[in-house]
């Protein structure tokens, strides 16, 4: 399958340099094409209250037309009604703010996640889980990837075989209380997108992630001893360096131009 690394959300928290993307895989499958994340969509520029929230003032997105993935599959020639699936790390704005600009489109996400979008327990989910990011409730396909197999050292995936072979679904909690990691076949490798479950390469590869940035993940996660497991696990990975294995998240700018730069020929 050939996926596209996209960034469809631009935003400028303070004392962040290199600020943050939304990064985006568009999966083109042999039964039509699928996304995994949506960024920010059309909704923000009309509402941005009630679809980002107060998070919206710390995390200050750039909104720009041209960078919604409506936009973005138009620009690349496809047809936005060919987008039949999208699967979302995790339910927070930033990564299902273009859900609505696809109504017809099966949305894939964990039990657990579902369960916490659609009845927030604590004060984070009720700020991060804002009724207009999911109203109409559009079309969700809940997964249950705990009771699945192992995938390369992650303890339970599953594969989404109703989507196509080769994209996977692991149960990666910590960040939201039902968030997942999305690897998808590409060929010639595997790209592992493993949403929020950390910010910054600096905090896999030994360097130094931006105080802002690690504040922020600390006070949002649902579970931090699960998020600090999750950092433990991801920078095995990143040490191990399979040539066959492109590991991203989906706010590094710095992974996002490494993924595109790797799809170029």
């Amino acid at each position: 399958m050939k996926v596209h690394h996209l960034n469809y959300g631009t935003m400028r928290p303070r004392f962040t340099p290199d600020g943050l993307v939304c990064h985006v895989l568009l999966i083109e499958t042999p039964r039509g094409l699928a996304l995994v994340d949506t960024g920010i969509g059309t909704s923000y520029a009309r509402a941005p209250g009630k679809t980002f929230g107060s998070v919206r003032h710390y995390v200050r997105p750039l909104y720009d037309d041209a960078e919604t993935a409506l936009a973005q599959v138009k620009a690349l020639g496809f047809d936005p009604h060919d987008i039949r699936d999208i699967v979302v790390t995790h339910f927070d704005a930033d990564h299902i703010g273009g859900v609505a600009d696809f109504p017809w489109a099966r949305i894939h996400l964990t039990s657990d996640e579902a369960d916490a979008a659609l009845s927030p327990k604590t004060l984070v989910e009720k700020e991060r889980y804002l009724p207009a990011n999911h109203e109409p409730l559009p079309t969700l396909v809940r997964h249950n990837p705990a009771a699945g197999d192992p995938w390369r050292g992650f303890a339970a995936a599953t594969e989404l075989t109703e989507i196509n072979e080769g994209i996977v679904l692991l149960a990666l909690p910590g960040h939201s209380r039902g968030h997942a990691a999305v690897a998808v076949d590409a060929g010639t490798h595997w790209v592992l997108h493993v949403g929020d479950s950390f910010y910054h390469h600096g905090q896999l590869d030994g360097g130094k992630a931006p105080l802002a940035l690690t504040a922020m993940e600390r006070v949002i996660a649902y579970d931090w001893p699960k998020v600090r497991e999750n950092h433990a696990r991801l920078a095995e990975l990143w040490r191990a360096a399979d040539p066959d294995l492109l590991l991203v998240n989906a706010h590094d700018p710095q992974l996002l131009t490494t993924a595109q730069n790797r799809n170029t020929p």
